[in-house]
């Protein structure tokens, strides 16, 4: 099944600049079967179930193997079974609809 994943992962206990972190987890996300889009406070993620919350998994081992002891994630997911849809055809609709 694909999944739309809003991810927001926040290590607790290192500290307040958290780019490196965020880096580390964008690597993991650039896999291929994958597909990101960096923001501010996150990152969305579109592809299989499976590989995006194994990818997510990853990032929790990565960080936390980084020295963070805690780590707080933030997750909205959405999915569909009548269509296929990703991130930019969600753009695109409001976009449209903004003309």
């Amino acid at each position: 099944m694909k999944v739309i994943v809003d991810l927001t992962l926040v290590p607790i206990g290192v500290g307040v600049s958290l780019s490196k972190y965020v880096a580390a987890c964008e690597k993991i996300l650039a896999r291929p079967g994958l597909k990101t889009q960096l923001h501010a406070n996150g990152t969305n993620i579109e592809g299989e179930w499976d590989a995006v919350f194994e990818a997510i998994r990853e990032c929790h081992e990565k960080v936390h193997g980084m020295g963070a002891p805690r780590i707080h994630t933030n997750i909205k997911l959405g999915t569909r079974t009548d269509r296929v849809q990703s991130m930019q055809d969600k753009i695109d609709s409001v976009i449209a609809k903004q003309n």
